[in-house]
């Protein structure tokens, strides 16, 4: 929950356009201010208090206690101009929060913390629980110092600035390894611990052995990413307790599932009880990885017969494969969550012209493997490679990276074993559309006229289809100097079902700074004004200009009412 707290009527204004956009994570606390403060620090994991900092500072100096567990703090001043991240920057979320706020009221976010003012991912912000110097090793890392990557583990990490050897060390372990001077752990969710359980067992018992297994094979508690069981035992009190006491979920598997895992202790009792020959060491190995503790059994100091048994398996690093669309051009047309996984790839892979785009938003250390045009395919092999390695790889394209565009190459080289994320950009078509009016306000299809991968005969029946169902049609890539008679080839087609009147919008680098449109007609178009940055929608028979806007209706009442 979020606090809210305000002394001024101009604070009060801002505070009520929070908790209207934030209803379900806000609660505004009224009366004098510093009882305020008091109670939603004490009760919100987060603070928003529309008061100067130095009043805030005051407030909440004598409430600090630990930067883990403090509240994150976000000021805002009385004009609404900045949203500034006070306290808990990391720990508590408030640089996140003070941009959420800007973006929300308009007011610009201030961040200091200087892992983030320099671009630097911060240690304890990679979403893994990190031991060792981490004042020290970041420090390090911000002025410069070589700072080594010793990876035991191959890990998606984000883009950080290490060299081979270094004074100071991040390691990526899942061992119990205590942390050298000058280095810090980062503990992976590698770990997978199958358990399977008699009707009744103990939560302390699977605890208790659990936390065995885990000592005696010299592995980390902090990398358990979860317990695995057959889903006859998904209510299993004993289980489920103990994975909620670790903090980590309980995954289930079918039977039959279990069954077919190739395991190398597999008994007649589970098959009997459950249906399947393993349970611990059959769930631990669902999804594969390899067994570092194969199946055992608790022991109970009353000497009754054992009820729980587990293995552990460490489950193979699925490296990340992000598909980017970085929109038509315009930076202020780059979404968020775009910008947000170019900063999170430590390698990004595109055409060069593309990477220049962005390059300043990429972060230290950011592996860049950019090739020229024709290398489409190379492009979306190496990027799967890469991600296979375990890397996390940002693959990017113009507009929208589905459409005509890496999604679709990417995809047929990736199997399985990667994550892929796709991040929707503006499309070409959407920022031309845009530009002329609404073109496509009402059914629409979307033509390459490049027959260089696709045959003339194929596209010529896509268009001859798309003209019989009186569909507005967009071109993409209309006209080269290699490619001239397609566009006029499309456009005679089209005109077989349309007026020479139909509108015909055109428009060249959409939202780029050197934009340029037009409005003409299917008759009054001329093929040789068009080349490849260029756009070319063609309305339909509903399609009007409207006022120097290309307007084509949701529906046709409106237009028998008018007539």
């Amino acid at each position: 929950m979020i606090g809210l707290i305000s002394a001024t009527s101009a604070g009060a204004a801002a505070r009520d356009r929070l908790a209207a956009a934030w209803p379900d994570r806000t609660r505004v606390y009224e009366g004098p201010v510093g009882d305020a403060v008091r109670a939603a620090f004490a009760e919100c994991e987060q603070l928003v208090c529309f008061l100067a900092t130095g009043a805030v500072v005051r407030l909440v100096a004598p409430l600090l206690g630990d930067k883990r567990t403090d509240p994150g703090v976000v000021c805002v001043d009385e004009g609404g101009r900045f949203a500034v991240s006070l306290v808990g920057g990391h720990g508590g979320g408030a640089n996140e929060l003070a941009e959420e706020v800007g973006e929300l009221l308009g007011a610009r976010p201030v961040v200091t913390t200087a892992t983030d003012a320099v671009g630097v991912p911060g240690l304890d912000m990679l979403g893994f629980p990190v031991e060792g110097d981490v004042a020290g090793v970041s420090r390090a890392l911000l002025d410069g110092e070589p700072v080594a990557l010793k990876g035991e583990l191959a890990w998606p990490l984000p883009p950080l600035p290490v060299t081979a050897e270094g004074t100071y060390t991040i390691r990526v372990s899942d061992r119990a390894v205590e942390p050298a001077e000058h280095e810090v752990v980062l503990r992976p969710p590698s770990l997978v611990v199958g358990v399977g359980a008699s009707r009744g067992a103990p939560v302390e018992e699977v605890l208790g052995l659990v936390g065995t297994a885990l000592r005696d094979a010299g592995l980390s508690p902090a990398s358990l990413a979860e317990l695995a069981t057959v889903d006859a035992k998904s209510d299993e009190p004993g289980i489920v307790g103990a994975a909620e006491r670790l903090g980590v979920p309980l995954v289930t598997h079918p039977a039959e599932e279990l069954a077919s895992v190739e395991v190398p202790h597999p008994s007649d009792a589970p098959l009997a009880a459950v249906g399947t020959p393993s349970v611990a060491e059959a769930a631990a190995l669902a999804r594969g990885g390899e067994l570092l503790v194969p199946k055992r059994k608790s022991e109970r100091a009353d000497g009754r017969p054992a009820m729980v048994t587990c293995a552990v398996v460490r489950r193979p690093a699925r490296g990340r494969l992000a598909v980017v669309g970085l929109g038509p051009g315009a930076r202020d047309l780059l979404t968020p969550r775009a910008a947000a996984e170019l900063r999170r790839a430590s390698v990004l892979v595109g055409l060069d012209q593309y990477v220049d785009q962005i390059r300043d938003l990429l972060r230290p250390g950011t592996r860049v493997l950019e090739s020229g045009l024709g290398a489409e395919e190379e492009r979306a092999r190496t990027a799967v490679a890469e991600a296979r390695r375990g890397q996390a790889v940002a693959l990017i394209g113009s507009g929208d990276a589905g459409v005509y565009a890496m999604a679709s190459p990417a995809l047929a080289e990736a199997s399985d074993d990667i994550d892929v994320i796709g991040v929707p950009g503006v499309t070409a078509a959407l920022a031309a559309g845009a530009v002329l009016g609404a073109p496509l306000g009402h059914d629409h299809v979307s033509i390459s006229l490049s027959d260089l991968h696709t045959p003339w005969e194929v596209i010529e029946r896509r268009v001859r289809a798309a003209a019989e169902a009186d569909l507005v049609v967009t071109f993409y890539n209309p006209r080269s100097r290699g490619r001239d008679w397609q566009l006029p080839k499309a456009l005679a087609i089209l005109a077989g079902h349309r007026e020479p009147t139909t509108p015909v919008g055109v428009v060249r680098n959409a939202s780029r700074p050197d934009e340029s449109s037009r409005l003409t007609t299917l008759a009054g178009l001329d093929p040789a004004t068009v080349d490849m940055m260029t756009v070319v929608t063609v309305g339909n028979t509903a399609t009007r200009d409207i006022a120097g806007r290309m307007v084509t209706p949701r529906g046709y009442r409106w237009q028998e009412a008018a007539s």
